[in-house]
């Protein structure tokens, strides 16, 4: 009930006190109280993008087959994206988003 007097901003037990936030990150994830996953997968695209930054010299490099290339993909920046993807709760448009980098 927002705006309502019973909305608490703090839970507290014993001697501590926790605040209710937006958002925060825990274990290099960011979590919502909405449980929405999409600024996750925003932070995740940035890591993909400086991944890719990093090893764009090996990438664009006619002397590296498309196998090696590929095997650059499935080894640096595929695992920067789906970091601790097996907790994330995806809607459907999320999914398919996220299934593009995969194939």
């Amino acid at each position: 009930m927002r705006g309502s007097s019973s909305y608490r901003h703090s839970v507290k037990t014993d001697n501590s006190s926790f605040e209710r936030v937006k958002d925060f990150k825990y274990l290099g994830t960011n979590l919502t109280n909405q449980n929405s996953i999409h600024k996750e997968i925003k932070g995740r695209w940035m890591s993909r993008m400086a991944c890719y930054h990093s090893v764009q010299n090996f990438m664009s490099s006619s002397l590296l087959s498309k196998n090696i290339k590929i095997k650059i993909y499935r080894t640096i920046i595929l695992p920067a994206i789906l970091y601790g993807c097996e907790t994330w709760s995806l809607t459907l448009r999320e999914e398919r988003r996220l299934r593009v980098f995969g194939n």
